[in-house]
């Protein structure tokens, strides 16, 4: 292996067992513009990245917002609950599509608050990085010995990505089942109470035409 593809992976890994994701009360409580968020959460993504660019753009960003992924901001400034929620999106969008993201975020956020959920994420995702980090670095600078890890991890992620894709399905699918019966009963409470009203108008009639 090359001095500069043993280096790609080496700086890779230093800065994963040195990279920890900013404590929710380290990020920003003021608001912050389009541009001060990009330069925030590209520090905070650099692990992320894959040729050392932003992995966030500002495009990216009003597309969330669009798709209903992440809350409009304030005034063209976003808050803490933004950034948060940002970092998550940028994180799991390698694995998930953002309509997942979105059901997954929307779903935890009808019992957790944000603050909650970045902190069980941030931890899930450091201590993921780190095992994966450790993994590259014990295979030494051997080509073989490399590329059979790439492979290994890339059917793990391929299986857990499968395995995420059928929960969220499942998911789906019993949502949908509670709003058909909702919708099946509040039919047949309509058509019970229509009834109701109907043999109430023929008492009434029947009790005039007896006085």
């Amino acid at each position: 292996m090359s001095e500069q593809t043993e280096n790609i992976l080496k700086n890779w890994c230093e800065l994963v067992a040195q990279d920890t994701a900013m404590d929710w009360e380290h990020l920003p409580s003021l608001g912050l513009y389009m541009d001060q968020v990009l330069t925030l959460l590209g520090n905070e993504l650099a692990v992320a990245s894959e040729d050392g660019t932003n992995p966030l753009t500002s495009s990216m960003i009003n597309n969330y917002v669009k798709g209903d992924v992440v809350p409009r901001p304030e005034k063209k400034k976003y808050n803490r609950e933004h950034l948060a929620i940002l970092y998550m999106v940028c994180m799991m969008k390698s694995q998930l599509a953002l309509p997942q993201i979105r059901q997954v975020l929307h779903q935890l956020g009808e019992t957790e608050s944000v603050e909650s959920l970045y902190q069980e994420f941030t931890q899930l995702q450091t201590t993921e990085l780190r095992a994966a980090a450790d993994k590259a670095a014990a295979a030494g600078d051997d080509r073989r010995a490399l590329a059979q890890l790439a492979m290994q991890m890339a059917a793990e992620a391929n299986a857990r990505h499968l395995a995420a894709m059928q929960i969220l399905r499942s998911i789906e699918q019993e949502d949908e089942s509670v709003k058909r019966a909702e919708k099946e009963a509040a039919k047949t409470e309509k058509k019970e109470a229509k009834a109701a009203r109907k043999e109430a108008k023929k008492s009434a009639a029947e009790s005039e035409d007896n006085a």
